[in-house]
């Protein structure tokens, strides 16, 4: 339940700091007084939309914070240990900050929090039920979430919704897969004919730089055999490089005793003289291969353009790339071929899902149907005590043409309150006031139904007036002894059945028009009362009459 509500700067309100205790509470005031900037302020603590009018004139920011007493609501220490969150002697702070700059914080227990998880929290601990919430009877889709609260449906929607979910997902995949397939389908000649040409082509990896190499050799053959003969002539004729050499040797030789190093230029020597000798065996034989060859060299000129062709067309600049698009298209043209296997596999796989939403569909249907009878009877008998003795009301559920994320189910509303007059749907046929009648009985319903802690009623008696509106008094009276009900109204009938009674007024005596609101005494709202009964002349007959109205609450 919400223990203290502080506003700052906030609209016409300076500063207010407003202490709520359990049970029933009303809130009075004249139209203007400033009800519904209380109200507006409650509601950022619930994550509703800032806006830079909220920041009083002339001020930085303004800050609106709650004080929750979550003592009897353990469900609420998961949602707390999961978002990191504090639990502090059972409380729980939220808090709001808007500044003029347009920017807003949020706070829960001191510890910074996004939007999401402040609406998320704060619709575990609160209701608010404002004037245009009674045009969520006309909304097919609230009256499905009350058939679903009084059936107790939480786990049934989370199995069907995670169903129906996994079977869109699949049929997503499926428009997919068949869009691919389609596609390549339509393509697979061209393909057929791309792997082909590559794979005609006998691709080798290092082909076309052995191939460079070759035709430089080839196109300067005779270059190459005249300078190969120069050097065997210079490394091995006999005043050449190789002989004399060998004579270096054998100089060192007959020395080598007298001489530190000589053993070292001996080695150094002999591993030239060696290396020399390879070089050029290697050169001669390689020069005996060397000869002009038109044909081949006319073959690995044609073979080099066939490659660099397949490379410009398929814009890549090595063989490795061809051999890898090749390797692609392979693996593209077997996919080809394997897509009917795959899409039947995938048609199974939804086949199945599909057979198992119907299944849970059909349990969530079952569900609901279940909970008609309770609804229809409890809504009639309240609808009587509320002065609405012929009324008639169905809880009608008809089939959708296919599944939604909700079900398979629609659910309507129908009512009358004329026993010659049928049924239709409710937000055709009530009143304002019916309407009023019909929404606080759905409220009161829902209540035994939910953990919900507080609920905030802002003038849900529209409408209604006299011994009605003394009858809705009751049933909000009776809604606060399993939880903590605040209720603006202007109706002291109502007013008059609550245990703590607040007054909103304004001061206009300074230089700024300003919002408050007090705790009435028991006096305090005596003359709350009367004043409501017959405006600001007070006479002793309104004050019997606010008395008679207080002392009736306990009757």
């Amino acid at each position: 339940m919400i223990k203290s509500l502080y506003i700052s700067n906030y609209a016409l309100i300076s500063e207010l700091n407003i202490d709520f205790d359990k049970g029933f509470s009303t809130i009075t005031g004249e139209t203007g007084a400033g009800k519904s900037i209380i109200l507006g302020a409650l509601s950022l603590i619930l994550g509703q939309r800032a806006e830079l009018k909220s920041v009083k004139n002339d001020a930085e920011k303004c800050v609106i914070e709650a004080v929750f007493d979550i003592s009897d609501y353990k469900y609420l220490d998961k949602f707390l240990i999961d978002n990191d969150l504090d639990k502090e002697n059972n409380l729980c702070i939220i808090r709001r900050e808007l500044f003029a700059s347009g920017k807003s914080r949020a706070f829960i227990n001191d510890t910074p929090v996004s939007l999401i998880i402040l609406k998320e929290l704060s619709n575990k601990l609160i209701d608010i039920h404002s004037q245009h919430d009674n045009l969520l009877l006309s909304n097919e889709s609230y009256q499905l979430e009350v058939v679903d609260t009084i059936a107790q449906n939480t786990d049934l929607q989370r199995i069907y919704s995670d169903s129906y979910v996994l079977w869109q997902s699949q049929l997503n995949e499926l428009k997919k897969l068949q869009q691919i397939a389609s596609k390549q389908a339509s393509d697979l000649d061209y393909l057929q004919f791309q792997f082909k040409q590559l794979s005609d082509a006998n691709l080798l990896a290092n082909e076309q730089e052995e191939l460079e190499q070759e035709q430089e050799t080839l196109s300067h053959s005779e270059e190459i055999k005249t300078e190969l003969n120069n050097v065997q002539i210079l490394l091995d004729e006999d005043q050449s490089v190789i002989p004399m050499l060998k004579d270096v040797l054998a100089a060192l030789s007959r020395i080598k005793t007298y001489v530190s190093t000589g053993n070292n230029w001996i080695d150094r020597i002999h591993t030239a003289y060696i290396e020399l000798k390879d070089i050029k065996l290697e050169v001669s034989a390689f020069s005996e291969k060397v000869e002009f060859n038109p044909s081949r060299l006319e073959w690995v000129e044609n073979r080099l353009s066939e490659l660099y062709t397949l490379q410009k067309k398929y814009k890549v600049a090595t063989v490795s790339e061809l051999i890898s698009i090749k390797d692609d298209l392979e693996k593209q043209l077997l996919r080809i071929e394997n897509y009917d296997e795959e899409l039947q596999a995938l048609k199974n796989k939804i086949a199945d899902s599909l057979d198992q939403l119907k299944i849970n569909a059909k349990l969530l249907t079952n569900s609901r149907i279940a909970a008609i009878a309770p609804i229809e009877d409890f809504l009639k008998n309240q609808l009587i005590q509320l002065g609405i003795p012929n009324i008639q009301f169905q809880v009608q559920i008809s089939e959708l043409s296919d599944f939604s994320i909700r079900g398979l189910d629609e659910v309507q509303f129908l009512f009358s309150a004329n026993k010659n007059r049928p049924v239709q749907p409710v937000q055709l046929i009530a009143s304002g006031g019916e309407i009023s009648r019909l929404m606080l009985s759905i409220k009161y319903l829902v209540a035994h139904k939910s953990d919900l802690p507080t609920i905030v009623f802002d003038e849900i008696d529209t409408g209604v007036s006299g011994e009605i509106a003394h009858r809705m008094g009751e049933i909000m009276h009776n809604m606060s002894k399993t939880m903590q009900v605040i209720t603006i109204t202007h109706l002291p009938q109502i007013a008059a059945k609550s245990k703590n009674h607040y007054r909103v007024f304004k001061d206009e005596s300074g230089f700024h028009t300003q919002t408050f609101i007090q705790k009435l005494s028991a006096e305090e709202r005596v003359q709350e009362l009367a004043q409501m009964l017959s405006g600001k002349m007070l006479t002793a007959a309104s004050l019997q009459n606010a008395r008679d109205l207080l002392e009736s609450k306990n009757e």
